[in-house]
């Protein structure tokens, strides 16, 4: 009788759990042609991606989420050493043996083993083969001559899931990096001051390279309606708003 106490207890913590961890987070499905991948929008620039038994955490950050709830991570992908994008604490919570951990070469300071990517780089982790392109600003800048994302101190990543291309910016500007992108299927692009895009450099952006979804994210206190109201006429870009604060 008193196991049969103990196991139903363990049952009911379990799900309560899930059940708590499913009504915090929106999460979106795609079919890809190598299976399903699903996307957990847990705020500002961190996401969870589920694919088949992979899981990729991308800028894991205490703040966001209490990660001794969430799933240990397969990859790891760090897109600068910002600390909204970048902790360490964080990422201890969902190491195991075989995580790679992917990074740019400033976040050596913080994190002491991984994959580092340059602007540029291709690799195949795991399985996936994931592309950095660079993140920086062009407009934006912290004081005269000093971007708040110099060029070459950044990534944003392309993964591709079958026939899927996700590419996820980190902070940045529409560059003409990110202007000749060809082939993306879902996107995640920054829209808050005075850090990386307004709503207009986001849609100029997507104009170019034409996701076929766009999800603006990390955008704090931006109007995400003017972001729609610049790419209503754009029928072949779907914009989805979700919590991305």
């Amino acid at each position: 009788m008193v196991k049969l106490t103990i196991f139903m207890i363990i049952v009911f913590l379990v799900f309560s759990v899930a059940a708590a961890y499913a009504q915090e987070y929106e999460e979106d499905n795609f079919t890809t042609s190598q299976g399903e991948l699903k996307i957990t929008f847990i705020g500002h620039g961190t996401l969870m991606l589920r694919f088949k038994d992979k899981i990729i955490h991308v800028d894991p950050v205490g703040r966001y989420a209490d990660y001794s709830l969430l799933p240990k991570a397969d990859i790891i992908l760090v897109t600068h050493e910002h600390g909204d994008h970048l902790d360490t604490k964080a990422i201890q919570k969902i190491l195991t043996e075989k995580t790679e951990i992917i990074f740019t070469e400033k976040c050596m300071k913080k994190v002491d083993s991984g994959i580092i990517m340059k602007n540029g780089d291709v690799k195949i982790v795991h399985g996936l083969k994931i592309e950095a392109v660079p993140a920086y600003n062009i407009v934006h800048m912290r004081s005269e001559g000093k971007p708040f994302h110099p060029k070459g101190e950044g990534n944003g990543y392309i993964i591709t899931f079958g026939d899927k291309r996700i590419y996820i910016a980190g902070d940045t500007e529409n560059t003409p990096e990110m202007k000749g992108l060809k082939n993306i299927d879902i996107s995640f692009l920054p829209m808050n001051l005075p850090y990386t895009m307004t709503p207009e450099m986001v849609s100029d952006a997507a104009k170019a390279f034409r996701p076929k979804i766009l999800y603006p994210y990390h955008y704090g206190d931006t109007d995400t309606s003017r972001l729609i109201e610049l790419l209503k006429d754009d029928k072949d870009i779907e914009v989805r708003i979700r919590n991305m604060k």
